[in-house]
């Protein structure tokens, strides 16, 4: 096992280690990160989004909660997103695998779903921002409860365009359509 914080590991020593912790962790440039536990509201929208995405006819087999993302970094990074949306070629690249996690070889998602925490602003903001687009992600939305705010990044010629809901105005989604539910509705969680 590498000494975590003191050696930066690698994508493949990541992948292999297991602290035998039960606390959820993200790897970022090479260093394990413990996450904290998410508060209930975070988990309140993740799961009404889920339940949401099922009852709008998206497979169950496409919808994840807990895989993680290798994404670009200056070194070895993997996120875990509150919430995935696959494509059915992703979906198929993940059947069977030993770990639930999208590798770099295998295609983006087609929506990561990010619900900020309190004081983790620049890492959902900034960093999975900018290391989302680098991996070619479709759709990205930033889910703020304390901003009020759900902001949808769209992939268009290089570059996230973004736009923010707020109240009762329905989402659309570029990968999903109109969707029948507002930030209002998401932000509340439930």
């Amino acid at each position: 096992m590498v000494a975590i914080g003191t050696q930066k590991l690698t994508l493949a020593d990541y992948l292999a280690d297991d602290d035998g912790s039960e606390q959820p962790h993200e790897l970022v440039d090479g260093q394990r990160v413990p996450m904290p536990p998410e508060s209930d509201i975070n988990q309140r929208i993740a799961s009404l989004l889920f339940a949401f995405f099922l009852q709008q006819g998206i497979p169950f087999y496409r919808l994840r909660i807990g895989t993680e993302i290798v994404v670009l970094g200056s070194s070895a990074t993997a996120r875990l997103p509150d919430l995935l949306v696959l494509s059915e070629e992703l979906a198929l690249a993940l059947e069977g695998a030993s770990r639930s996690t999208v590798m770099m070889e295998m295609p983006p998602p087609l929506l990561v779903v990010e619900v900020v925490s309190p004081g983790q602003e620049n890492r959902d903001y900034r960093y999975k921002r900018s290391e989302y687009a680098a991996r070619g992600i479709a759709e990205y939305w930033i889910v703020d409860p304390m901003q009020q705010c759900l902001t949808l990044l769209e992939w268009v010629d290089g570059l996230y365009e973004e736009q923010c809901y707020t109240g009762d105005r329905p989402i659309v989604s570029p990968q999903l359509g109109e969707l029948t539910i507002s930030a209002a509705q998401i932000l509340a969680g439930r």
